[in-house]
């Protein structure tokens, strides 16, 4: 199981992938597109040209997880776009595209908050 956390690295990569592309083409993605360590624990976020799908690639540090969302309708409508081939993004950031929102828009989710101690 994975668990996101705030203290993660998250790149997305900005231009979309062939997804028949496995474990393996995304790892070489990481190296060459991105030009990041696949091995390093962050987790890569991808896209397939028409948005529909995301795959998510992390190394726990015995092998990779590879998880794949495909929206049974519709399409992610946030992608980051420009000239940098990825973007960094928070674990709220995250959360919010995982459910086909957009973290660009001002407090979609909250970055951290403290839990309350009651007595």
């Amino acid at each position: 199981m994975l668990q996101i956390t705030p203290h993660m690295r998250i790149l997305v990569a900005v231009e979309p992938i062939d997804f028949r592309a496995g474990i393996d083409g995304l790892v070489a993605a990481c190296s060459k597109r991105l030009q990041a360590d696949p091995f390093s624990g962050a987790l890569f976020v991808f896209s397939n040209r028409t948005r529909t799908a995301i795959k998510v690639l992390v190394y726990d540090g015995q092998g990779f997880w590879l998880c794949h969302k495909r929206l049974s309708s519709g399409k992610f409508m946030w992608w980051p776009d420009g000239e940098q081939s990825a973007r960094t993004l928070q674990a709220c950031e995250l959360q919010v595209l995982l459910m086909a929102g957009d973290p660009s828009r001002a407090h979609a989710a909250p970055a951290w908050r403290a839990l309350s101690m009651a007595a």
